[in-house]
């Protein structure tokens, strides 16, 4: 993938952080590859926005790095003062850029309005912005030592750019573990029966899935969420297949008992990036306990992937209780005392 140095001035990095050519100095062990945009967070005065640094696989990213897994994101980056701010927010939170592009493009936004439960609904400005035109030529294939790369959201849904990601993203599986979050937004993928085919493409160059419930509602309309993706890990190939359904907790397919999990109650003050913080917490316990590897991926046991979950949950949780995409930090986070009231069962 290709590096730019062009943005020092603007953003007050170094050299090293928005990776100038030359020796890596701490090899990544997970890439996350995506968008990176502006989270316009609308309260009660809309003449007053809050401009957020957001996107789904940078807020994964940033999860991962605060978690203390050392992270590389490649991402489209606009020109512009938005774009900038992006780059210093991931440099801040110690993302390894080394592998990000300049764009020519402007920064996409999104609009974010808070219902009174702090569930969030967005509205996308995305025509003709950085992150939907990665070409062949900025893709190349990871060196070895990843454990593995993370992809999701719009930039593996919209053209021009989806299609060559998808590609890049298939030839990784040789290299490293392939890990997904479609995050599906309807009003920017096209039709269902055009986007279908397009996900379970993605989703049998897999290992790791995560989803979420209303994903799975809008993808497959009528069909219950935990059935889909035991079709998912049986038909297409991922080990793990994780759905996540907001207060009603998680459940996980994988090769031995299905596992579900209550929700951390937390007082939600809102709901952004928390799926992304949930992906973040479940790629750091299975690189920290050494499961991000095809094989040992595949023999899980359930008490190991109950904890991962209960990790996950807990880094989403504390997300919910602040604005905007906010991750915690890995001292944030202590041993649910909730998880010994749970019980791995199977899914019905």
């Amino acid at each position: 993938m290709p590096n730019t140095s062009s943005r020092t001035e603007a953003t007050g990095l170094t050299a090293d952080q928005v990776a100038v050519n030359g020796a890596e100095p701490i090899a990544p062990a997970v890439v996350v590859v995506g968008e990176a945009l502006i989270d316009l967070l609308v309260d009660e005065d809309p003449r007053h926005p809050t401009a957020w640094p957001g996107g789904s696989p940078a807020n994964t990213a940033i999860s991962l790095a605060r978690l203390g897994t050392a992270v590389a994101f490649a991402g489209r980056f606009g020109n512009d003062r938005f774009g900038d701010l992006l780059l210093a927010n991931l440099a801040a939170n110690g993302v390894d850029l080394r592998h990000v592009v300049e764009a020519a493009e402007p920064t996409s936004l999104a609009v974010v309005t808070r219902g009174p439960d702090g569930a969030a609904s967005y509205g996308f400005h995305v025509a003709g912005t950085a992150d939907w035109h990665w070409s062949a030529r900025e893709l190349a294939d990871l060196p070895p030592g990843r454990l593995a790369v993370h992809v999701g959201s719009l930039a593996v849904a919209m053209e021009p750019g989806a299609g060559p990601l998808a590609d890049w993203f298939g030839r990784q599986r040789a290299r490293c573990v392939t890990s997904l979050d479609p995050n599906v937004r309807p009003a920017l993928v096209g039709p269902r029966e055009r986007y279908r085919p397009r996900l379970e493409a993605l989703v049998a160059s897999s290992d790791i899935v995560k989803v979420s419930a209303e994903d799975l509602a809008w993808v497959y309309p009528d069909e219950d969420p935990l059935t889909i993706a035991d079709r998912w890990h049986r038909d297409l190939g991922p080990a793990l297949v994780v759905v996540t359904f907001g207060a009603d907790g998680v459940a996980a397919v994988h090769s031995g008992p299905s596992v579900r999990r209550r929700a951390v109650q937390v007082s939600v003050v809102d709901t952004v990036g928390a799926g992304d913080a949930f992906t973040g917490g479940l790629l750091h316990w299975l690189a920290e306990h050494s499961r991000l590897d095809r094989a040992r991926l595949a023999d899980l046991p359930a008490d190991e992937l109950v904890r991962a979950l209960d990790f996950a949950s807990t880094t989403a949780a504390i997300a919910c209780t602040r604005p905007g995409a906010d991750p915690p930090h890995v001292g944030e986070l202590l041993t649910p005392s909730h998880s010994s009231n749970h019980a791995v069962r199977p899914i019905p």
